[in-house]
């Protein structure tokens, strides 16, 4: 009985280190996409307000970059698209990395922060998981 678990236990270390080996590329690959899904901007039925961030906000962008939005920066708003309305900061530079490295905007929707837009390539990128956002509305001049 010993030899066959010895031999079990050897075909489980080869299957695992078969799994890291070939695992490690796809999981390289997969965090160098950005998903980006094809957007409509559409006429904004209401100009909306610039806001505060009041509370900083964490997010991951792929598996591996860490990226934030700091408390009291100033968003003002840009546009709408299919996923919610678009509003860009003078405070701080926002990007998404992967093979290439994208400016991007905030996209909201009932003040959760849903994903974002990337001016350039004019699509949206959905955050993987939605976040509420804590901010001050400005009052409009």
């Amino acid at each position: 009985m010993l030899p066959r678990i010895q031999h079990l236990k050897s075909t489980s270390r080869i299957l695992i280190r078969a799994i890291l080996l070939l695992g490690w590329p796809l999981l390289f690959l997969n965090s160098c996409h950005v998903k980006q899904v094809p957007t409509q901007i559409e006429p904004a039925p209401i100009i909306k307000s610039s806001f505060v961030l009041v509370k900083e906000v964490n997010f991951t962008s792929g598996l591996f970059y860490l990226r934030k939005l700091k408390a009291g920066t100033k968003w003002d708003f840009v546009n709408t698209i299919t996923q919610g309305d678009v509003f860009k900061t003078k405070d701080q530079i926002l990007t998404l990395e992967a093979s290439n490295i994208f400016e991007v905007y905030i996209v909201i929707s009932s003040n959760i922060l849903v994903g974002f837009y990337l001016p350039v390539e004019k699509t949206f990128s959905p955050l993987g998981y939605s976040q509420e956002l804590e901010k001050r509305d400005m009052k409009s001049n």
